[in-house]
């Protein structure tokens, strides 16, 4: 491996800031260079990626197969045209949630190890002895392992393509999917170069980064389940059910106040945001007025959304027209306005990307810190060269 020594001039002292600036991107660029051609000229990240595009594949055209099954083609044309549609949007939900579950697994694997594995063997202490700052040093890690990242991505589309020629899905939806999918990965690739940096050995980093993904992905929705006791309390609520008579033929909807555990869902619906799952969901446009909301990415963007307004007011457990309950109309209005009330909160996947961005961009950070020369104190067995 060779390293290019490059001149770079302080911005303070005789070099222009716009000089200082196209130093520091072309360090970044020259650590970058040198970790993919590195990657690209082992045969085994040529074998991931015909692995990762098989697998997808695969997996797309059996999730098809499965969803396309559940419906019923015998329909009448109208029927059997929203039909697709609503199969179509079940589809590309899956397939972008497998994309981002897969991603997951995968993506951990190229920084994990970047910055201890390069230490332990002899690699970062000639870059260190360069011209090359820590922070142009770890940047150039991201930003090579970012790319790799954006490939696999790029062999998923094909994929998504698929999925989204179902039909169903609004452009606006799959441009938003793409984006956020890129920022996730990216935040992945920080997490896993952050904890390579903190510590000496690289299967405690993998696990560490490993641990750390599922913490956001499966570990916070997880959390707020178990909340529930510690939100929840007895409280007089309005409850609307059906008694029939004493023969058991006849019965109508009867209201009364009765005293029930109530989960306050809108003081803990904050450990969802920074679910990628969740981000990825609730800014995906909603599909068009009229569309049933059966599919994932629509499911989860409601339920959040619902967790975040909390408990309704009345449980009606009679259903629209029974006798002593509401008509249709009425209940399809008041239906209306908990759907309005839930559109009003607003969006929620902003605060959960800002806690992914900050995690990631401290981690970096944090990983900067580690490669300062001279270091203070190192752990017991590091190689310095």
């Amino acid at each position: 491996m060779t390293t290019q020594i490059l001149d770079h001039s302080p911005a303070g002292s005789g070099g222009s800031p716009s000089s200082g600036r196209e130093s520091f991107l072309a360090g970044v660029i020259t650590v970058a260079r040198l970790e993919l051609r590195q990657r690209v000229r082992s045969t085994r990240w040529m074998v991931v990626l015909a692995v990762w595009t098989a697998l997808l594949l695969l997996l797309t055209g059996l999730i098809r197969w499965s969803v396309l099954a559940a419906y019923d083609p015998t329909e009448a044309m109208v029927e059997d045209q929203a039909a697709r549609m609503e199969a179509g949007r079940t589809v590309f939900g899956i397939v972008v949630f497998l994309v981002l579950s897969l991603g997951a697994l995968v993506v951990p694997a190229l920084t994990s190890t970047s910055i201890n594995g390069d230490r332990a063997a002899g690699v970062l202490a000639m870059l260190q002895t360069t011209l090359l700052t820590p922070a142009q040093i770890v940047i150039g890690k991201l930003a090579a392992a970012w790319v790799v990242a954006l490939a696999l991505l790029v062999c998923a589309l094909p994929d998504l393509a698929w999925a989204y020629a179902q039909g169903g899905t609004p452009v606006g939806r799959l441009v938003t999917v793409l984006a956020l999918l890129m920022v996730e990965l990216l935040v992945v690739c920080a997490i896993g170069l952050g904890w390579s940096a903190i510590t000496a050995r690289t299967s405690s980093s993998a696990l560490l980064t490993y641990l750390t993904v599922a913490l956001l992905g499966l570990g916070l929705p997880l959390a707020f389940a178990l909340t529930v006791p510690l939100v929840s309390s007895l409280e007089k609520v309005t409850v609307r059910q059906f008694v029939y008579d004493s023969n058991g033929t006849t019965g109508s909807c009867v209201t009364t106040q009765e005293t029930q555990s109530v989960f306050h869902s809108e003081r803990t619906w904050w450990l969802l945001a920074p679910s990628p799952f969740v981000i990825l969901a609730d800014a995906s446009p909603r599909p068009s007025a009229g569309a049933s909301a059966s599919d994932p990415l629509t499911l989860i963007r409601m339920g959040v959304r619902e967790a975040r307004l909390g408990r309704d007011p009345i449980t009606d457990w009679c259903g629209p027209g029974a006798t002593g309950g509401d008509t249709a109309a009425d209940y399809a209005a008041r239906e209306a306005r908990r759907d309005r009330d839930r559109e009003r909160l607003g969006v929620a996947w902003p605060y959960g990307l800002a806690v992914n961005l900050l995690l990631g961009g401290g981690l970096t950070a944090v990983a900067a810190r580690r490669l300062r020369t001279p270091a203070r104190r190192l752990p017991r067995g590091t190689r310095i060269a």
